[in-house]
């Protein structure tokens, strides 16, 4: 049986392994809207957003948050739920492919530091949720961050104190 087609039954096997992730993001005051900050990936140099295994006693959010400031320096306000969800397939050491699903929390950054545990280990960019969704390989991830741009510019859009009876 070639390999392939050996990691593609292995996967279907078992169930995915969970992950949880940070959709780091900013206000771009002049044009309006929202930025995706994007990073690589370690092993690959894909365009990918700030993730990682579940962490013994921590909640989602938390771990999101975490990873969001070890991967990219970045700390800010995290979602406690989570906006969606997306699955993908982590190559292994070995080559061996692993289902995951990857749980997603918005965080909306208020800071980045200049020292962090992975600095200079990945790229990172501000970019436009288009441009976002061009680089990351991930289909659902892609459709993920088209809606949360559109939902989070609908709300930015809207007057923080409305007048009543206008």
């Amino acid at each position: 049986m070639s390999r392939i087609a050996s990691d593609v039954q292995l996967m279907l096997r078992r169930p995915p392994r969970q992950q949880y992730a940070a959709l780091c993001y900013r206000p771009r005051k002049k044009q309006g809207g929202i930025e995706i900050l994007l990073l690589t990936s370690r092993d690959t140099g894909r365009w990918v957003i700030p993730k990682g295994w579940p962490m013994a006693g921590k909640k989602s959010h938390t771990v999101a948050e975490r990873e969001a400031w070890e991967e990219a320096g970045v700390r800010g306000k995290v979602s406690r739920e989570p906006i969606g969800y997306y699955g993908y397939a982590k190559g292994m050491e070995g080559g061996l492919k692993v289902a995951c699903r990857v749980q997603v929390h918005a965080l909306e950054v208020k800071e980045m530091t200049k020292d962090f545990p992975e600095k200079g280990m990945r790229r990172l960019e501000w970019v436009s949720p288009e441009e976002a969704a061009a680089r990351v390989r991930e289909p659902e991830l892609k459709v993920l961050l088209h809606a949360f741009a559109e939902k989070t510019a609908g709300a930015l859009a809207k007057p923080k104190n409305p007048v009543e009876g206008s």
